[in-house]
C-alpha cells in the first residue's frame, strides 16, 4: 500500500524524493501517514481538498478489504 500511495504521489509533485509514507497499524486501524515537501503541499492537497480526497478514495477502495481493518491515509506536514 505505501508503494500505490507512492506512486500516485510523486507524479504530482515536485520533489518527488521528498515523498514518505510510513503505516502505523494498531489493533483495528491502519494509518499511513504521507510527508511531502513544504512547497508540494498545496499540490497534494488540492483545490477544496479535492486531491487529497481522490487520493484516500483510491487507497480506501484498494485497501478495504485487503486488511480487514480500517484504513486511514494523513497527510502530515
Amino acid at each position: 500500500m505505501k508503494q500505490l500511495i507512492e506512486t500516485i504521489v510523486k507524479p504530482l509533485v515536485d520533489y518527488p524524493d521528498d515523498v514518505q509514507v510510513s503505516m502505523d497499524e494498531r489493533e483495528s486501524r491502519v494509518t499511513y501517514k504521507l510527508s511531502v515537501n513544504a512547497e508540494d503541499m498545496g499540490k497534494v492537497i488540492g483545490k477544496q481538498g479535492r486531491v487529497a480526497k481522490a487520493i484516500r478514495t483510491i487507497v480506501y477502495s484498494a485497501a478495504g478489504s485487503h486488511h480487514g481493518k480500517r484504513v486511514f491515509v494523513d497527510i502530515i506536514d
